[in-house]
């Protein structure tokens, strides 16, 4: 009968560490279009117009804004492990020009070091009043209006 409990307890115990161990397994996410090694290498300076960049790179992640022959491949390798907030574990930055006709004038892989991009995971200010849930449950006591009586 003791063998019998002893082996449930060590059951349990194995059970609970790998349902805490498995828990703690991180979650990986790709946001935007991180281009690889093999696709830059792919593209020919030169030779290559937007349609061929758009085969071998896909779409990019935005243009620039004043000046369609630029284009930006952004891309970030994100880390989750469990409640915590996520991590960047990897981002990358490829610029790619084009000239008038088309034609890929340079591609850029821009070092993370050398420029610095803002990044704020503060709140949204809103307008308005900041009000704990007691000032707003008696805020409007004595606030009200008599009907006179004539």
């Amino acid at each position: 009968m003791k063998k019998i409990y002893r082996l449930t307890r060590i059951a349990l115990g194995v059970t609970v560490a790998a349902t805490f161990i498995g828990g703690c397994t991180p979650t990986h996410n790709v946001h935007g279009n991180m281009v690889q090694d093999y696709q830059l290498t792919e593209v020919a300076t030169g030779q290559d117009s937007r349609t061929d960049v758009l085969r071998k790179l896909g779409s990019p992640t935005t243009k620039a804004p004043f000046n369609d022959n630029v284009w930006y491949y952004l891309g970030q390798k994100m880390e989750k492990r469990g409640i915590l907030d996520s991590k960047v574990t990897e981002e990358r930055i490829v610029v790619v020009s084009f000239d008038e006709d088309g034609i890929v004038q340079n591609i850029e892989d821009i070092d993370n070091e050398r420029i610095a991009l803002p990044y704020e995971r503060g709140k949204t200010p809103t307008s308005g009043n900041e009000m704990t849930v007691l000032q707003q449950l008696l805020g409007n006591l004595g606030k009200f209006n008599r009907e006179e009586t004539e």
